[in-house]
């Protein structure tokens, strides 16, 4: 199993503290002879270490560029599907769909899209649970725009949850994207926000689980002269 880069830190450090609660815990209980707590608890200190290392677990998976397909960006469940206002970059209606990344999932973010990053912009913020409709605006995030070669504008916003503090994000204004490619990652429990044309043709529903870079979530249209193409990690 891969690990992605932003986890090596995080394991470390959680690995030398597992070890030390361990020895504190088999110092106490041996001098009490209490050697089922002792296993009991060494199970769960292995559980708990085996759950923050596959957090960080990097999936392989095929990349599939469509122009005229938005994919999911992460791994989880969509929890919105519906028109709201943007105040922030399109002024105007947009369709969003908002996926919600459990602890459990992989939280690799990735491309939805292919192009040209138009706008960039990180804001501090309060974390409240991810599932909120107040999380889009409020909550700590990263705003990215995406023109595809087509000429359509499509936004996502990597948004914290209440366990997740710190949002990566590895692409600035002017960066020339690959669609799946990776694009960031959000540490333990969040969302993601993606706002398309009013007009595209969604192909998810609230409920569905999707994965991120194989799952399409809506169509944006044709445009002539830009080839599809599958490209295996």
């Amino acid at each position: 199993m891969k690990i992605n880069k932003e986890g090596y830190r995080i394991i470390a450090v959680s690995s030398v503290c597992c070890l030390a609660i361990w020895a504190l815990i088999y110092y106490m209980l041996q001098v009490q002879e209490k050697n089922w707590l002792l296993i009991l608890l060494t199970v769960l200190l292995v559980m708990f270490w085996g759950l923050i290392v596959s957090f960080f677990r990097e999936p392989r998976r095929i990349k599939i560029h469509d122009s005229d397909l938005v994919f999911s960006p992460c791994d989880g469940r969509v929890v919105v599907t519906e028109v709201v206002v943007d105040d922030e970059y399109f002024h105007g209606k947009r369709l969003q769909v908002s996926i919600f990344m459990s602890i459990t999932n992989v939280h690799i973010n990735w491309f939805p899209v292919g192009g040209l990053v138009k706008y960039f912009k990180y804001h501090p913020g309060r974390f409240l649970v991810a599932w909120h409709p107040k999380s889009s605006t409020e909550n700590e995030r990263t705003t990215t725009v995406i023109e595809t070669p087509g000429g359509v504008e499509v936004l996502f916003r990597q948004i914290a949850g209440v366990v997740a503090r710190r949002i990566v994000s590895y692409m600035k204004v002017g960066d020339y994207v690959n669609q799946n490619d990776t694009c960031g990652f959000i540490k333990f429990g969040s969302r993601i926000d993606i706002l398309l044309p009013e007009n595209a043709k969604l192909l998810v529903e609230i409920g569905d689980r999707v994965v991120g870079t194989q799952t399409p979530i809506a169509r944006i249209g044709h445009f002539e002269n830009i080839d599809d193409e599958v490209v295996e990690e």
